[in-house]
């Protein structure tokens, strides 16, 4: 299988959406579960198997510590409030503290001004 790399940032972003998504289907699977229901047009593939999937990638990711691969929750699933001074959320690897991502560098055309 090829390898394909992602800046670190990208692959942090992409971790805290995909807790944002996983935390959200937690928060009200009695509504939620219809409806994946009804856009996937099978019973087998539910809220559970999806926030499974979900929370799988964003391990790969470094998102999180794995702890649902051996069975446990992953917890509380409400996302993370924003700072209120900076707009960042708090990373997910360093709970309570802001993400603290730098700036995207320039890329091509735009480093030269």
């Amino acid at each position: 299988m090829p390898r394909t790399c992602i800046d670190t940032a990208d692959a942090v972003e992409l971790a805290e959406t995909l807790q944002l998504i996983t935390g959200w289907l937690a928060a009200d699977p009695a509504a939620l579960a219809p409806s994946l229901l009804a856009y996937i047009g099978h019973p087998a593939y539910g809220l559970d198997a999806l926030r499974a999937d979900l929370d799988r990638f964003a391990f790969l990711l470094g998102g999180n510590d794995g702890e649902f691969l051996i069975g446990k929750d992953p917890g509380d699933p409400q996302p993370p409030a924003l700072n209120a001074i900076t707009g960042s959320m708090p990373s997910p690897w360093m709970p309570g503290e802001a993400s603290g991502r730098p700036a995207a560098a320039p890329r091509g055309d735009e480093a030269s001004g």
